[in-house]
């Protein structure tokens, strides 16, 4: 970064003429960088002779020069397993994501994902509160956060995981940036799981990163109803592995770990399959999100005491309050 401008042409010979001049902002740039690097001892830039280098990533198409990463780089020593999905996904999405992300933990699994809202948030969470640890691949500089209030959770993983950018400190959200970001998320992991996704959403485009990479693109089907199901059932119709529980993935990438997993960690429900019968309102919901017109006809119910009744069972955790007046059960309810 600091050869002078004789050392570029003598380097790349004259038909690199324009390395003559420092690009725009370079020395800003530049500044930005070196103090990101003197504040924290976590910090460092991998280029693509790094040792620390995420070797997956060399096997792709276009790897990123560089990286920008602050943590701990030993989780990159463990299989990595993206998770992605919808910014705006469902009470269930999110909790399956959770789910998801703390059995892959548990087993030994890093998980990857890109730290926006929904999906990729809560799969963080849930591998935070696994034994293993977690990625986050970040669209901006590896000093921001985009959605700002993710700052809490940028910085437990921080301090229990690793952030990566390829782009410099103080570089703010810009929309191109995200599918850059979704093809290193993709490239670096061994598999990538898609829990929610509308038709044309940026989940997609890492799915298809990830299989022009190589890789193995799981989904978890939904309602036929619901928008955030439409591109998993897409990515199932183009050959992409339906998953319904955790060990379902385990089983495709580790074959025998499923046998050796207890049922409570495949994210299997351990209950009945039989309907609720101790709840009627419960059973009418069931598992698509529904108005309360949908569901007083179903029951018979005035929209008074179902109110009630959907009110008590959102402080137990077991209905979903949606936008657009909608309820939803549930994951595991």
């Amino acid at each position: 970064m600091r050869a002078s401008p004789a050392a570029r042409r003598s380097a790349a010979g004259a038909a690199a003429e324009g390395l003559a001049k420092d690009p725009p902002e370079f020395a800003a740039r530049l500044a930005a960088t070196e103090a990101w690097l003197a504040g924290g001892p976590l910090r460092a830039i991998w280029t693509l002779g790094d040792p620390a280098y995420p070797e997956p990533l060399l096997q792709t198409a276009d790897p990123p020069l560089m990286l920008f990463a602050e943590g701990d780089p030993a989780c990159l020593a463990q299989p990595l397993l993206a998770i992605v999905g919808s910014r705006h996904a469902t009470a269930q999405g999110l909790d399956t994501a959770r789910d998801f992300a703390r059995t892959f933990s548990d087993s030994g699994w890093c998980v990857v994902s890109g730290l926006a809202a929904g999906i990729d948030g809560a799969a963080h969470e849930g591998a935070l509160a696994g034994a293993g640890s977690t990625v986050a691949v970040v669209g901006t500089g590896p000093d921001q956060v985009y959605p700002a209030r993710h700052r809490a959770l940028a910085k437990r993983v921080r301090e229990h995981g690793l952030i990566l950018s390829e782009f410099t400190p103080g570089t703010p959200p810009i929309a191109e940036h995200f599918p850059m970001r979704n093809r290193i998320i993709a490239g670096m992991s061994r598999g990538t799981l898609v829990v929610e996704a509308a038709l044309k959403s940026g989940s997609l485009i890492t799915a298809r990163m990830a299989l022009e990479a190589g890789r193995e693109v799981f989904a978890i089907p939904g309602s036929i109803h619901a928008p955030q199901a439409r591109g998993c059932h897409a990515l199932i119709r183009q050959g992409a592995k339906l998953v319904e529980s955790a060990a379902d993935v385990l089983e495709e990438l580790q074959p025998g770990l499923q046998a050796r997993l207890p049922l409570a960690e495949t994210g299997q429900q351990t209950g009945s399959d039989e309907p609720d019968a101790a709840n009627p309102l419960l059973e009418a919901l069931g598992y698509d999100p529904m108005t309360l017109d949908a569901l007083g006809a179903r029951t018979g119910w005035s929209a008074a005491e179902l109110n009630v009744r959907l009110l008590e069972l959102e402080l137990e955790g077991q209905v979903a309050r949606l936008p657009g007046g909608l309820f939803q059960r549930r994951a595991g309810v």
